[in-house]
């Protein structure tokens, strides 16, 4: 379980994070939206695990522009957030497949063949 400190420095990485691939990183990113859907700091806070999200995009391919740009994204973070922390944390990026995951489970859902209840089950329940 993390800390209350882990979680505030999760948060403050997460929003600054976000705007730096609103707003700084459009070179690496196109017309992609990323999300960051989840950040974990280490105990020590020296390491970041960053879980994106990709949107209108081919994600293996913006995932992999965006990690091989890791440095440029820890800079811009440093000079946003370099003040009021310490140590600027590492950062490991990691992609998220929660969205693409419940796509799938909401595809197999829909695709089931679900029976009708019986009219003597409806019944009984409307006197109860």
């Amino acid at each position: 379980m993390e800390s209350k400190r882990q979680q505030k420095y999760a948060k403050l990485i997460q929003k600054e994070l976000g705007d730096i691939f609103q707003k700084e990183s459009k070179h690496l990113v196109g017309r992609a939206m990323v999300t960051i859907t989840r950040v974990m700091m280490s105990p020590d806070l020296g390491l970041a695990k960053v879980y994106l999200s990709f949107l209108l995009a081919d994600p293996e391919a913006t995932f992999n522009l965006i990690n091989e740009h890791k440095k440029e994204i820890r800079h811009q973070l440093a000079k946003r957030i370099g003040k009021s922390v310490r140590v600027i944390p590492e950062i490991a990026f990691f992609p998220d497949d929660s969205a693409a995951y419940a796509q799938h489970m909401d595809k197999v859902i829909s695709n089931l063949a679900i029976p009708p209840a019986p009219p003597e089950e409806e019944d009984q329940e409307e006197e109860d």
